[in-house]
């Protein structure tokens, strides 16, 4: 994620830039204390979202800022910084994602990470595909969903999300898709379609090594290629951690036993 804080103070862009690092330890964070500077570093980086403060000294407030900004970025999200709650109002005519009070926390920027309004296009340094675990189960490439053909393809891709990497053989797919369903050869060659639709899907974007399928052993995903809320939060990200609200995969029933082990972990990590 490319972020930009902006405020007069330096002590409050360094603060930010500290919690973001935090909750965002592969994006960039980027601070200016003048207006200038930051019309200055939107030019030379795109932008996900800027923290502005709403009560800039001088001709560039953070309301005429944020005009600025959103004039290059249509779908920059804006969340703006103040001290004063009545300029809430202020904030969302200017179709921002949020606001943050001060003084500054943590849990706050990490929330407001949470419910941007415009989402991050999916794509990283190497070309990352985005897929969210928490909630419903949806993937995305360059802000769109990615298209596939079956309703199926797209739950098989969840499966083999939910497996982490591992070769999933055809009996474990079709025991996750089909479970009321043997594995025979009606339900072989429905797998064998979806697969082929979902490396169509991944060719279409420009990422057909995501997938790994082995002839005779089985089928994965190069999880390094994914941007994926559910492996960050096996690796700490206490973004991902911050966002993960009970719900996991929520429209498919394999899910069920990954959701039972990340609630089990959550109440651990509660006790303690």
């Amino acid at each position: 994620m490319y972020t930009l804080t902006v405020d007069d103070r330096e002590l409050i862009v360094n603060q930010m830039q500290g919690i973001l690092k935090r909750l965002d330890p592969d994006g960039s964070h980027l601070g200016a204390t003048t207006g200038a500077d930051a019309l200055r570093l939107a030019k030379e980086q795109p932008l996900d979202v800027a923290f502005l403060d709403i009560e800039m000294p001088g001709d560039l407030s953070g309301l005429v800022l944020a005009g600025q900004l959103k004039a290059r970025y249509p779908k920059l999200n804006i969340v703006f910084i103040t001290g004063h709650q009545e300029y809430a109002m202020n904030a969302f005519e200017m179709d921002a994602s949020g606001y943050l009070l001060k003084p500054l926390t943590e849990q706050a920027v990490a929330h407001q990470l949470s419910v941007l309004r415009f989402k991050s296009d999916g794509t990283q340094p190497g070309g990352k595909i985005r897929i969210r675990c928490f909630g419903t189960f949806e993937a995305y490439c360059n802000g769109a969903p990615l298209d596939f053909s079956y309703s199926k393809s797209k739950e098989l891709l969840a499966c083999l999300v939910d497996h982490n990497g591992a070769l999933c053989s055809n009996d474990t797919l079709i025991g996750n898709l089909w479970p009321d369903e043997p594995a025979n050869a009606y339900t072989k060659a429905r797998l064998r379609k979806c697969v082929k639709d979902l490396k169509d899907v991944f060719a279409s974007v420009g990422a057909s090594d995501v997938i790994r399928h082995q002839l005779r052993i089985g089928i994965g995903l190069d999880v390094s290629r994914l941007d994926c809320d559910y492996y960050r939060y096996l690796q700490g990200d206490p973004m991902a951690v911050h966002q993960f609200n009970g719900a996991y995969m929520s429209q498919y029933a394999f899910a069920e036993e990954t959701r039972a082990a990340l609630l089990y972990e959550q109440l651990q990590d509660d006790e303690e």
